[in-house]
């Protein structure tokens, strides 16, 4: 049986802030411009908490009046603001986070992400940062009609195999773990609060504490 490992990416690898709130504030400007929305404060920490959403839930949780079809345009234009981010380099990942990644690929795990994204960011973040080189697969939620990550798993587990845990930052990963029957290790540095992560078989401070984080709970299936 494989070791497979599924990682989230945004708050798990991804430093998201650095292009998703310049994007997410581009479209909000666009909104206010045509009449959708009225000018108000939105705190960063706000934004960030969208974060692990997928795009249809953020902006229904966000902006629940405004029509579907402009909910889809909005959702459609951050989206790609974010990927034209990716290419001009303005993405990063987390310090640590391709060491980790090589120590794991090292200790034999198959490494496969899980992401509540959009088909555009996971291509370009998969040809921008080079994914390959560690992980087997990237699978997005717009391919599977913004299904949770409760069910786009089967669809994992159908070509790997059971997984040994998922890695993220957000309950909906947490939610993942429990559907596999499988461990889960919380970032706790990423972009959920703490509360959400409860439950977790171990907490993460640091991307670089992953490959022993696994490696330990994974040998005594406790830590």
């Amino acid at each position: 049986m494989e070791k497979l490992l599924i990682f989230d990416y945004d708050g798990t690898i991804h430093e998201t802030m650095r292009i998703y709130e310049p994007a997410f504030r581009s479209t909000f400007a666009w909104l206010m411009e045509n009449g959708w929305a009225k000018e108000r404060e939105i705190p960063a920490r706000q934004v960030a908490g969208w974060l692990g959403m997928n795009s249809r839930e953020m902006w229904q949780s966000f902006l629940p009046e405004l029509p579907e079809p402009v909910q889809r345009k909005a959702a459609a234009m951050t989206g790609h603001v974010m990927a034209e981010g990716i290419r001009a380099g303005k993405a990063a990942w987390y310090p640590g986070a391709e060491e980790a990644l090589d120590r794991l690929k090292a200790e034999g795990y198959t490494l496969v992400v899980l992401s509540n994204c959009r088909v555009e960011y996971r291509r370009t973040s998969w040809e921008v940062f080079g994914m390959g080189k560690w992980f087997s697969e990237f699978y997005d939620c717009e391919t599977y009609g913004f299904a949770p990550k409760t069910e786009i798993i089967r669809e994992v587990e159908k070509k790997y195999g059971p997984p040994s845990a998922v890695i993220g930052d957000r309950r909906s990963d947490l939610d993942c773990a429990k559907a596999a029957g499988c461990l889960f290790i919380g970032c706790a540095y990423g972009f959920g609060t703490s509360k959400e992560l409860e439950g977790a078989s171990a907490l993460a401070e640091s991307v670089r504490e992953l490959p022993e984080l696994a490696s330990r709970l994974l040998l005594n299936n406790k830590i």
